[in-house]
């Protein structure tokens, strides 16, 4: 860790100025502000989980277990390999490697709801993947790190902090399932408050974010980086979807998986960006997962749209062919009274 600066320096991303008083607390209450927002998404996360559906879940195991490669073999990889091929520098490309290696977040279960996708197949995976990924994430940031040849960045990759912020994670998960399991009437309150406070804390994070790094900020909207941010989800989506229908899942099982996979949990990543890092050395892209986040649901809401059209494809098919065998039906009827 010596001369950690001087080595950094040309790998970081824009700096942002912090000699000024106001500038610190700004940063303050944006750390504070992110790990609450954390705190609240993952205790309702809790909240949600059934041990009925769990038991059902891993007595039969294949679909979870089919979710989990998706999500951290086509993710992390696709975070990689956009990286690579798009030639970002070292803070890019590892930003976007962190998010990649996240487990899948809550925003998946609304819309798997919306799509008609197996909801309590949904939950269970973002629990289960969140529970994984204390192993998973350090482990692929590992592997991952190795191949971007991120020179003296590599040795300023905080390893033991993002073990840490994981391990603290799963702490609010476990509260608000054994809430569930002793008090549900008070877990479904908890949902709906929590709901509440998240949006009201993403958009705190969303306007301290500007006002912490003012003019810096339009820096994370370069052409490249919106074009990851475009690219990583669709990826998910399309190959997560792909990967069920390779393994005949059922329809609602694939179109869980699909938006599982393509869904990151964008509150970790930013806490994880931005806690775990100095400011010297992630600079603006702790802003990534932002970003991330209005692809993901903008896409999302498309694949909405898609299923929906497709339900309504196959509705009509379906009830073409009963009024065909309706009609077949009263044809022999008629031939058979006539005879």
């Amino acid at each position: 860790m010596n001369n950690t600066i001087e080595d950094i320096r040309e790998f970081k991303g824009p700096t942002v100025n912090m000699t000024a008083s106001s500038q610190k607390v700004i940063g303050y209450i944006l750390d504070a502000s992110s790990v609450f927002l954390l705190v609240i998404v993952m205790m309702s996360l809790g909240c949600t989980l059934q041990l009925s559906e769990l038991r059902k879940y891993f007595l039969k195991p294949r679909e979870i277990g089919i979710a989990l490669l998706a999500q951290y073999g086509i993710m992390p990889l696709s975070a990689f390999s956009l990286g690579y091929i798009l030639n970002l520098s070292s803070i890019e490309s590892l930003a976007i490697l962190i998010c990649g290696c996240c487990p899948g977040g809550n925003i998946s279960n609304i819309l798997t709801l919306a799509i008609k996708g197996d909801i309590n197949l949904s939950i269970l995976m973002t629990i289960c993947s969140t529970v994984l990924a204390l192993g998973m994430m350090p482990l692929l940031l590992y592997i991952y790190c190795l191949g971007l040849n991120l020179g003296p960045l590599y040795k300023n990759v905080p390893f033991v902090k993002i073990l840490i912020s994981l391990t603290i994670t799963l702490i609010p998960c476990l509260l608000g399932a054994f809430l569930n399991f002793k008090r549900p009437q008070y877990s479904r309150g908890f949902i709906k408050v929590g709901g509440i406070l998240g949006m009201v804390f993403v958009v705190v994070v969303i306007v301290l974010s500007f006002f912490y790094l003012k003019s810096n900020v339009f820096k994370i909207f370069s052409p490249k980086m919106i074009g990851v941010s475009l690219l990583l989800p669709f990826f998910g989506y399309v190959l997560g979807y792909a990967m069920a229908s390779i393994f005949q899942l059922h329809e609602q099982a694939r179109r869980s998986i699909c938006m599982e996979t393509g869904c990151q949990n964008v509150q970790l990543c930013t806490a994880i960006l931005k806690i775990a890092f100095d400011a010297e050395v992630i600079g603006v892209y702790f802003m990534f997962p932002l970003l991330y986040i209005l692809s993901q649901v903008l896409q999302g809401l498309a694949l909405i749209l898609v299923f929906r059209i497709q339900d309504k494809i196959k509705a009509k098919a379906i009830a073409k062919s009963y009024l065909g065998d309706d009609n077949m039906k009263e044809n022999l009827n008629t031939t058979d009274t006539s005879c």
